[in-house]
């Protein structure tokens, strides 16, 4: 009797709560196995990166936790972390590989023949499309960008991956 006495007044009591506000874990996803990492949004060319501390460098700056795009300038000598479109650091790339094997496999004939052929499809979905007012069938890159921390350096390894590009960044802080 007294332990149905007690546990009735720990759940009616307005201070105590029993369970957590929120949900401990989010429907069995993983930070970062959703599809928000994985593919862009669609208006979007580049990587989603999630940071989840504040950053700072040696100059005294700091970049805010949040979301962010990353991108491969045109020399491949950088990568840019954008929010909102707006530039918010330069990181140098200290390493930068390309899939052989991929471009390969696009020149072979076989290939190329199905690629036309998916492409020709996907124009004449596009035209029906259209002209119904929904969005246009375009093809999925795939892309992925991570942030850890090497303590034994102390500093932030950002990796960028879209299509057959990879590339490696150090940041320090």
């Amino acid at each position: 009797m007294i332990e149905g006495i007690f546990v009735e007044k720990v759940l009616t009591h307005p201070n105590i709560r029993p369970y957590p506000v929120e949900p401990q874990e989010t429907s069995g996803y993983y930070a970062g196995s959703q599809s928000i990492y994985r593919y862009s949004l669609k208006d979007s060319d580049y990587p989603s990166l999630l940071v989840p501390e504040v950053l700072y460098d040696n100059a005294g700056g700091i970049i805010n936790p949040g979301y962010y795009e990353l991108a491969l300038t045109d020399s491949r000598e950088y990568l840019i972390l954008m929010q909102s479109k707006e530039p918010v650091a330069v990181i140098p790339v200290i390493k930068i590989e390309e899939d052989a094997t991929e471009s390969a496999r696009l020149n072979n004939k076989k290939v190329k023949k199905e690629l036309k052929k998916e492409q020709k499809n996907r124009e004449n979905t596009n035209k029906k499309r259209a002209k119904t007012g929904q969005t246009l069938d375009e093809p999925e890159i795939f892309m992925n960008a991570d942030i850890e921390y090497n303590k034994e350096g102390r500093y932030f390894l950002i990796k960028y991956e879209r299509g057959q590009i990879r590339a490696w960044g150090v940041f320090k802080g």
